[in-house]
């Protein structure tokens, strides 16, 4: 099972641990909101533009709003069986390639906007896949700093984001640095630098 798949699973059985009504990292969202997201993406392909344009973003909220008013555990279910069969985002290749950071995102959106939330267990699997993630996706969003950034794993494998002055390294686990690279901030790093090229970073727009 790829990581699309098993944060599909993860997330499906923490949404069902905390209900509708809980709370997300996904600024305006519950759980319900978040998971009518997710079903939309999944199956209402014509929903998509209005992820990105803004003229098209109130067709998009009210799809979005429907699958919330659906029962609970219907709404689950939906995400869990995940886009239907002659959808593209079938294929396991471009499931994985589409999903596999987004659900695992989604996930500890879920997660970490709980009050005990805890770090999960590192995990070879999960995190190399993250890593692979990371590498790319870090070196899109860094562009924009105005400072150097390097990613930095535990076990000392590093990426260079931004090869520009007076470089921040970013220190931790894959999935955090995936996380932040995302635009969250609920995470666990350690960050290496001038105090004002780290301010730089941390308050950089960040996420696709």
């Amino acid at each position: 099972m790829g990581l699309a798949s098993e944060e599909r699973s993860g997330l499906c059985a923490t949404l069902t641990e905390v209900g509708p009504d809980a709370p997300t990292l996904c600024e305006g969202w519950q759980t319900k909101d978040l998971a009518a997201h997710l079903v939309a993406r999944d199956r209402r392909p014509d929903i998509l533009p209005g992820m990105i344009v803004p003229a098209f973003a109130g067709h998009t909220q009210k799809v979005q709003d429907q699958y919330a008013a659906l029962p609970w555990d219907k709404l689950v279910d939906l995400v869990r069986t995940g886009p239907p069969r002659l959808s593209p985002m079938s294929i396991p290749q471009l499931n994985e390639l589409a999903n596999g950071a987004e659900y695992f995102v989604h996930h500890e959106d879920v997660r970490r906007a709980q009050p005990d939330w805890t770090p999960r267990p590192a995990q070879a699997q999960r995190d190399e896949a993250l890593w692979k993630v990371v590498r790319r996706m870090g070196r899109l969003v860094y562009r924009r700093s105005p400072v150097g950034v390097a990613l930095k794993r535990p076990d000392g494998e590093t990426v260079v984001a931004n090869r520009g002055p007076r470089t921040v390294t970013l220190s931790g686990e894959p999935g955090d640095l995936l996380f932040f690279t995302f635009g969250r901030s609920a995470v666990r790093l350690d960050f290496d630098g001038e105090e004002d090229a780290v301010s730089a970073v941390q308050n950089l727009k960040r996420g696709m």
